[in-house]
């Protein structure tokens, strides 16, 4: 997928997207992966044996149908491959589905980052740190 997919997806997803230099700066790096196709994908980093999902965005128009939970097990699967034993994610607080979705594929909430997401009015909010130690 091309930067610009990428922020195009996003842009559909979030109310502050990423742009497409942002995605472009994020895939220089070989410690990022990315997977999807044009319904959504997932973003996540592999450094040692730590893994990071930076974001996942799935066009509203395809949620609710597992595509969302489909692309995070397969990014645990690679990741794990690439020698993570745990993954990472922030999630807005107010993300209910979202925070669900990752419960129920075991992850844990492990710590708060205070106004950490900004809003497009200016507003911000706090996100929950969630983690999955990989038990493969």
């Amino acid at each position: 997928m091309t930067p610009q997919e990428l922020a195009d997806i996003h842009a559909e997803a979030f109310d502050t997207p990423w742009d497409e230099a942002s995605f472009s700066e994020l895939l220089r790096s070989p410690e990022v992966q990315v997977n999807g196709d044009a319904r959504g994908f997932i973003l996540t980093r592999t450094v040692l044996d730590e893994a990071e999902i930076l974001t996942v965005a799935v066009r509203p128009s395809w949620r609710r149908q597992g595509l969302g939970r489909a692309m995070i097990e397969a990014a645990i699967v690679s990741s794990a491959a690439l020698g993570a034993k745990q993954m990472f994610l922030e999630v807005a607080e107010s993300n209910g589905g979202a925070i669900a979705l990752y419960q129920s594929i075991g992850f844990q909430t492990v710590g708060l980052r205070k106004n950490y997401y900004k809003r497009a009015d200016g507003s911000s909010e706090h996100a929950k740190v969630m983690v999955l130690n990989f038990s493969l």
